[in-house]
């Protein structure tokens, strides 16, 4: 199979000759010249306008695939997050940040110290820095964030800052009340981990 590599992208030039001789094919039965004509035709122009084909015709992205798992990965895992007793799960967001984070946690969970802050947030140090893409963003009890590329952020009020989503808590009933007052340990784990 002939390729070519074009913008990061390989062109399958058997399925550009497949379609240049079937679009010869049909333009000849409606009238257009004959097969041999309109295919070689055909096939020259798509050879030339090949770095602007877009990817939905049949272009084969160059970049290595996720493994199953990690294709799946935020839209079907599900995250674990004990506090004071208790056990919540949470979706996680579609981005790089929580791939890193679900990889981190994918062996053992990580329990975090966290502290406090302001009477609507704990705070807690991750240990070490994830890929971020801070947003400014007004969150709401429940959401799961990351601040300042290593410090994991679970909040059960609100407020506006540039954070990066990480996940939001699914059911918050009892939420407030396992976080309590102080300082709480908190645990992340992967859910049927």
């Amino acid at each position: 199979m002939k390729q070519s590599k074009r913008g990061g992208f390989a062109i399958n030039h058997d399925s550009l000759n497949f379609g240049a001789g079937l679009l010869s094919l049909l333009l000849a039965f409606a009238g257009y010249g004959d097969v041999q004509e309109n295919e070689s035709s055909l096939q020259s122009i798509w050879a030339e306008s090949a770095p602007f084909v877009s990817e939905s015709m049949e272009i084969e992205s160059s970049q290595p695939e996720l493994s199953n798992e990690n294709a799946q990965g935020a839209s079907e895992m599900k995250l674990n997050v004990q506090a004071g007793g208790r056990t919540f799960s949470a979706a996680f967001e579609d981005n790089d940040t929580v791939n890193a984070f679900m990889e981190m946690i994918r062996d053992a969970p990580i329990m975090i110290q966290m502290s406090d802050y302001s009477g609507f947030e704990k705070v807690g140090s991750l240990g070490k820095s994830l890929p971020a893409d801070d947003r400014q963003t007004t969150t709401q009890a429940g959401d799961i964030v990351l601040y300042n590329g290593n410090q994991i952020v679970i909040f059960y009020g609100s407020n506006a800052w540039s954070y990066t989503r990480l996940g939001k808590i699914d059911d918050l009933s009892g939420w407030e009340e396992a976080l309590g007052t102080g300082d709480v340990t908190v645990t992340f784990s992967l859910a049927g981990r």
